[in-house]
């Protein structure tokens, strides 16, 4: 075995028959098991989670931000919401001024108003929930609204990622007051208290998404930058088909463009089809050798191959076919690392967090939600407890690329909400956050459960590997590192890749196991026992009913 303390998992898997809820905060998924364990579906026990989040992971999600929703309902139905972002109207290809590298000046992408792209997760969940979902949005988002008005007590995580942002955060005034209370960061075990924002979720749930049409959607677009008031109209979801793919007899279902996730993780599959993956042992400098070619291929080819289908054309089919697969994988030495670039036949953040969602009816949800970066754009909506997202940052700033910024066009993302099947019916459910680095854990964990057998804990918490084609990233736990370098991989020890995975896996006899990793303050809230058997009587000389 090459992988210290493999099978030594930092967290238990929870099991149950009636529901599951996982997500990166035990508050958020104690709030979705609130309404499942109230009759609500896994779609209303979803959103509830994600107002939450909202609340307790401020960080990382927020009303402002944008996401995707994959869903797989009880009669089979899948449906992908596209709740992206899109670069406002007023927005121009050469809107930033760069340097003589090509860098925007001053970070006007990444952290300020003109990082701020038009916000749609809003009317993306109350899409979900009136489509898909049974209970009102009021209800669902009661549990939300106690923990903004009350508080909660801030975890470590939350604290650090305070400590980390603290320079730009003490430059809002708002943000300032609620996260650097005297100049000083929230501490683990202190309660935060957000009373601005419970107002503001207030309002949401009696108006829904036409709260942005009043004084709350006046006060947005006078902190945003470019962002209008019909930009907020018109953010619109849409709901997509996921893309398909096959592995060694399991359907493998993702997001599709502009999410890279969909695609990629089923040309990855592709290639790693035609080896014994299984042979090779996890964690072996074979292994990690061959996991680091067909990361290396897929992102060559992301490159230019993946954007809003509506802006490119994206070329899906060829992408995701057996023989392109076979064509790559050709390519591949398996005695030496490889320098890739994009197939000539194509053309063209790292902070989120992540829900996945099961009920006793069979309704899932998996679903990653951003505001991008680290407390997004760090720029507060004056009075409101609201944070903007910066995913102006997604975009390409030099003009005439397929990830250029166009008025309208959605950013892309790596958010790889994953529904796994066998014989029609659902297997596994997963997905993460970590920006530039999902899709290829998201890959890696599929490969665990299904090639290396891995239960569902370990494949979660098991070391992973990433590369773009430069450094090789590989958390502490790998240890041929002499052995890749010998392949020609240029090896970096990080202390994690990509964020806190959360999955369900469903078996035969109607069970679920759901687990949540180390890399974030991930919980698992199961569901077992049920209601009083019908007839049941609370003494012996009671008549029966």
């Amino acid at each position: 075995m090459t992988i210290a303390g493999l099978g030594a998992c930092q967290k238990k898997p929870a099991r149950g028959a009636r529901g599951m809820v996982c997500t990166n905060h035990p508050l958020a998924s104690a709030a979705g098991a609130e309404v499942l364990s109230a009759g609500g579906n896994a779609v209303d026990a979803a959103i509830a989670a994600l107002f939450s989040l909202t609340v307790v992971e401020p960080m990382m999600v927020g009303l402002l931000g944008g996401g995707v929703a994959h869903l797989r309902m009880a009669d089979g139905r899948h449906s992908v919401i596209d709740g992206l972002s899109r670069a406002p109207a007023a927005a121009t290809p050469d809107m930033y001024a760069l340097d003589k590298a090509g860098e925007v000046l001053g970070r006007a992408n990444v952290y300020g108003a003109l990082a701020v792209a038009v916000p749609a997760a809003l009317p993306a969940w109350c899409h979900a929930l009136e489509a898909y979902g049974t209970w009102s949005l009021d209800d669902v988002m009661q549990p939300a609204i106690r923990l903004a008005e009350r508080g909660f007590l801030a975890t470590s995580y939350l604290s650090d990622a305070i400590a980390d942002a603290a320079a730009d955060l003490a430059q809002d005034a708002d943000l300032a007051a609620r996260f650097l209370p005297g100049g000083t960061r929230i501490a683990a075990g202190q309660r935060l208290v957000q009373a601005d924002y419970g107002a503001t979720l207030r309002e949401v749930a009696a108006k829904g998404a036409a709260a942005w049409e009043g004084p709350l959607g006046q006060a947005i677009t006078a902190a945003c930058g470019l962002v209008s008031a019909a930009d907020l109209a018109e953010a619109v979801p849409l709901e997509r088909m996921p893309i398909h793919g096959d592995y060694r007899g399991f359907d493998v279902f993702g997001p599709p463009p502009p999410a890279s996730s969909g695609v990629h993780v089923a040309q990855m599959l592709n290639i790693l089809e035609g080896f014994d993956v299984a042979s090779l042992g996890f964690g072996s400098a074979r292994s990690v050798h061959l996991l680091a070619e067909v990361l290396k291929i897929a992102f060559a080819d992301r490159a230019v191959a993946t954007a809003d289908p509506a802006f490119v054309d994206v070329p899906v089919d060829r992408l995701i076919a057996k023989s392109f697969a076979a064509s790559r994988r050709a390519q591949i030495d398996m005695e030496r690392a490889g320098v890739w670039t994009a197939d000539p036949s194509l053309r063209e953040s790292a902070n989120t967090t992540h829900v996945t969602v099961a009920d006793e009816a069979g309704n899932i949800v998996a679903t990653t939600q951003t505001i991008n970066s680290l407390f997004g754009a760090r720029i507060a909506v004056p009075g409101t407890g609201l944070i903007a997202n910066n995913y102006m940052l997604n975009f390409d700033p030099h003009p005439g690329r397929a990830l250029s910024i166009e008025p309208g066009k959605r950013v892309f993302t790596s958010m790889a909400p994953m529904i796994v099947l066998r014989d029609q019916k659902p297997v596994f459910a997963l997905g993460l956050p970590g920006g530039l680095r999902i899709f290829g854990s998201a890959m890696q964990a599929i490969v665990n459960l299904i090639d290396h057998r891995m239960p569902l804990q370990e494949a979660v918490e098991s070391p992973r590997v990433w590369t773009m084609g430069g450094e090789l990233e590989i958390e502490p736990a790998i240890e041929p590192v002499e052995d890749l370098a010998a392949l020609g991989h240029d090896v970096k020890r990080v202390k994690t890749i990509g964020g806190g995975m959360n999955a369900i896996a469903f078996d035969d006899d109607g069970a679920m196991t759901g687990a949540a990793c180390w890399r974030a303050d991930g919980c698992v809230v199961a569901l077992g026992g049920g209601l009083a058997r019908a007839g049941v009587r609370f003494s012996p000389d009671a008549p029966a009913t």
